[in-house]
């Protein structure tokens, strides 16, 4: 395999030009940006990880009047458009923001990061307090804001009064980026200080885009458009740009040429179908495309070794929260539909792009929304479709294997997790009791309240099976050497003397239960998987159990 410079978490344009990484272009993201020249202001939403703060870096680097990138750009497509980098390329004050580490457990502690944000960029255009186009007093704010001492008024006026400094000193209309605009607004909806963040964050994009002389144009990215919480109420010539739309889609995210020419590059073609299984699925638009976070993670790791499997690299860079805030919500509705498109299948929904906040939980609707906003979900593709949908409707599907895996390991940690809370007296005294019936009756019951996956296959019910004894402190033994065999699930109860042994087999249709189980307990019978306890327990109760689907039969030897 061809060694190629791999970058992984690597977002500074600059800095992946200058060190030799490789890059596969996508700079035709500027002219493509340009030719909607009515634009004031661009808002582009993408799911994390898909090459947002590169792109955004991108245009710092090629805007930016401070700099000469004639060498960072040089052999990219947007070199070969001469009159366009003529016109444009390091020919405004540009200003990059980006609010990824506006975080914090508290109003207080976050509104400092902000300040601190804040202040950095403007130690940046500390040449503005020697200027005589900028006047006094706002030379004494720009000083005070530097030296992070700003006042929660004065950070609202931040940005405004920057572009307007930048304009007057360099007598050209400055261009604004702010990256990752919406991380400051969900942190504070997660940690119970919203109105006042959202105060904050409005004050500032509200004076710096609306009316504001000193701008030529702003490009905002973040995950989630929220435009019901009037951010950007009044701003003029305002452009979205989400990931149902077609015109940037090409330029976040990995299309199937990028990767087929990657992988050429590398010289492992090998390699094409575990990337398209893993990360592909993606339907952005009428574009397809893989997350470029994986690609770029699974390349470097094929480097060190050759024989590495596919991993979900994408989870480890979040907790995943929303998936697991979406199953803690679940009703009959949700977990049937989870249990839908765990099992390779679609649904129809109605999506909602215009999104507050402090209302995701409020409606299905919403954490459906929000599963497809943020890349758990993808929409299906229309030629997939057996019937056309009606107008509003989409087609919802886990876009790959990683996603399925995220959804699936986060299921089994809230299945471990609810047991424990589950009411299961009634199940653990019929087995001591050897009362078959009831162990069936209560059995079923939490089946149903599981969501369910593996295609009901008997490692799904032994891990269901295992998981009810031991999240009420039994010790439990799984796939032990019993007898002449392996038992499923041995279940001891070892301050009584007693030990229950399950023997499980999964039935192929709802009347083959009985027959499966009369199977499990024969089975239990041939191969003795009682006699190893006889010595030790003073009683071996021994039960077979079918299941099909959430339903179970459960007989005594």
């Amino acid at each position: 395999m061809v060694d190629l410079n791999i970058p992984v978490g690597v977002s500074d344009f600059e800095k992946l030009r200058e060190n030799n990484y490789y890059y596969i272009d996508k700079t035709g993201f500027i002219s493509k940006l340009l030719q909607t020249k009515s634009a004031e202001v661009t808002l582009i939403t993408r799911p994390r990880r898909f090459g947002k703060t590169l792109g955004m870096r991108m245009l710092a680097s090629f805007f930016d009047i401070r700099k000469d990138s004639r060498t960072i750009f040089e052999g990219l497509k947007i070199s070969k458009n001469t009159a366009l980098c003529d016109e444009w390329m390091n020919q405004y004050p540009t200003l990059f923001l980006s609010f990824k580490d506006v975080d914090g457990l508290t109003f207080s502690s976050a509104c400092d990061m902000l300040v601190y944000t804040i202040s950095n960029l403007y130690q940046q255009h500390l040449y503005l307090l020697e200027s005589d186009s900028v006047n006094d007093y706002d030379k004494e704010i720009i000083h005070h804001i530097a030296e992070r001492k700003a006042t929660v008024s004065e950070i609202k006026q931040s940005l405004v009064l920057l572009t307007k400094a930048l304009a007057s000193y360099y007598a050209k209309p400055v261009i604004l980026l702010l990256d990752e605009y919406d991380v400051p607004i969900a942190k504070a909806s997660s940690n119970g200080y919203y109105d006042q963040m959202l105060e904050i964050i409005k004050g500032m994009l509200s004076t710096s885009l609306k009316d504001n002389a000193a701008l030529r144009f702003a490009v905002i990215t973040g995950c989630l458009r929220i435009a019901k919480e009037s951010i950007f109420t009044g701003t003029n010539n305002f452009v979205s740009d989400t990931i149902t739309d077609c015109r940037l889609n090409e330029y976040f995210g990995f299309t199937q040429k990028d990767v087929e020419q990657l992988l050429r590059d590398a010289d492992a073609m090998e390699h094409s179908e575990d990337l398209k299984f893993w990360y592909d699925g993606y339907h952005f638009g009428d574009v397809d495309v893989y997350c470029p976070w994986d690609v770029m993670n699974y390349m470097r790791d094929l480097q060190y070794n050759p024989d590495v499997r596919p991993a979900s690299y994408w989870k480890n860079t979040s907790d995943n929260a929303i998936v697991r805030s979406f199953i803690d919500y679940a009703g009959n509705t949700i977990t049937r539909k989870l249990e839908t498109l765990l099992s390779g299948g679609y649904i129809t929904q109605q999506i909602d792009e215009n999104l507050t906040y402090d209302y995701l939980h409020s409606s299905e609707d919403n954490l459906w929304s929000i599963l497809y906003l943020t890349g758990y979900l993808t929409k299906a593709r229309d030629a997939d479709l057996p019937e056309n949908l009606p107008d509003g409707i989409s087609a919802l599907m886990i876009p790959n294997a990683e996603i399925r895996e995220i959804f699936e390991t986060t299921i089994l940690k809230w299945f471990q997790e609810s047991a424990l809370t589950w009411n299961r007296e009634t199940l653990f005294h019929a087995v001591w009791n050897q009362d078959a019936k009831t162990i069936s009756i209560e059995m079923t019951k939490l089946l149903r309240k599981t969501i369910s996956y593996h295609d009901y296959k008997e490692d799904y019910y032994h891990a269901f099976l295992a998981g009810i004894f031991a999240g009420a402190g039994y010790m439990v033994d799984s796939n032990k050497e019993h007898g002449e065999g392996r038992s499923d699930v041995v279940v001891y109860d070892s301050l009584n003397g007693r030990v229950a042994v399950f023997e499980a087999k999964y039935a192929k249709s709802l009347n083959d239960l009985d027959t499966a189980c009369e199977k499990a307990v024969q089975q239990m019978d041939d191969l003795m998987y009682a006699k190893s306890f006889e010595d030790d327990y003073d009683e071996v109760i021994c039960y077979g159990i079918s299941f099909y689907k959430k339903r179970c039969v459960v007989k005594k030897k």
